[in-house]
């Protein structure tokens, strides 16, 4: 297998592994979804720190340590990465897995006007009318039913800001992420602890649940590394049509499996979305061939 086929495989299943999740954290719907958040952040924590052990990388975690600004920067983004996860969890166990489907669709179009915003960067025409095409999807699910899908917005910003603040830290994708987790291990734990002891939490009670809050931390970090893998054997302009594969999994999982709604609403709502992806990957090919 030669280094862009193998950097596909990884990269389809990194992204099929995320959009698979929802079936994941539907199993564990008799827990609420903070202390899902924590176990997630917890046994994350613990398989990175045997992926560490293991490959003898633990020099990357004492180099970050040197440089409070790059501390500093993984503080912030994991607190960013823990509320997306948190939303998320919190978004497929109120049966709203569509919507979480649309954040994720949003994401890259809000990423295009993030880096307008706040980093200087150039719109191209197509780009332009992607975003518009998003923004009226959006106004139009404001219009149709008076509110905004909150959580679509919530992924989609808090995936976006957490992707722009990685960007600025200097740290590869495992010592970082267990950086991010570890600076959430304590006041996670602690939570964890008082559900056990006060609120009589499933977790140690159920083994079906035990297992499935402890594999939490696999599904988790597993599809970072397939991705990580992925984005050194791939252009920018394949990972970006590739990340499209989840939110298109999550939606036919919604849908089709879970039967939440989809209303001739629903339907204008991410067809304004589906026609700015379409754009978005046009424009993603044409500066790869540039």
């Amino acid at each position: 297998m030669n280094q862009k086929t193998h950097g596909v495989v990884l990269g389809l299943a990194a992204f099929a592994a995320w959009g698979l999740l929802p079936a994941y954290w539907k199993q564990l719907q008799a827990v609420n979804p903070f202390e899902i958040l924590c176990h997630r952040i917890i046994w994350s924590c613990v398989f990175l720190f045997c992926i560490i052990a293991f490959k003898h990388r633990a020099k990357e975690i004492t180099a970050i340590a040197k440089h409070p600004s790059t501390m500093k920067g993984l503080v912030l983004s994991g607190l960013i990465i823990g509320f997306n996860w948190f939303i998320y969890i919190w978004a497929v166990n109120s049966d709203r897995v569509v919507e979480t489907s649309l954040g994720y669709y949003m994401n890259p179009m809000f990423n295009v006007a993030l880096g307008f915003v706040l980093l200087g960067e150039r719109f191209s025409r197509l780009q332009w009318v992607a975003v518009l095409f998003a923004a009226a999807g959006v106004s139009y699910s404001l219009i149709a039913y008076g509110t905004l899908p909150l959580f679509a917005i919530a992924l989609a910003v808090s995936f976006g800001l957490y992707g722009f603040s990685r960007k600025k830290i200097n740290a590869a994708p495992i010592p970082g992420l267990f950086i991010e987790t570890l600076v959430l291990l304590l006041p996670a734990f602690g939570y964890v602890l008082y559900q056990y002891l006060e609120a009589g939490s499933p977790f140690l009670r159920d083994p079906g649940i035990t297992l499935w809050c402890i594999g939490s931390g696999v599904v988790t970090s597993l599809p970072l590394l397939w991705f990580a893998a992925a984005a050194k054997r791939l252009n920018l302009s394949t990972i970006g049509i590739l990340q499209y594969l989840a939110p298109s999994i999550a939606f036919v999982l919604g849908v089709f499996v879970y039967k939440e709604p989809f209303t001739r609403h629903s339907l204008v709502t991410f067809s304004f979305i589906w026609v700015g992806v379409l754009l978005y990957i046009r424009e993603s090919l044409l500066s790869s061939r540039r």
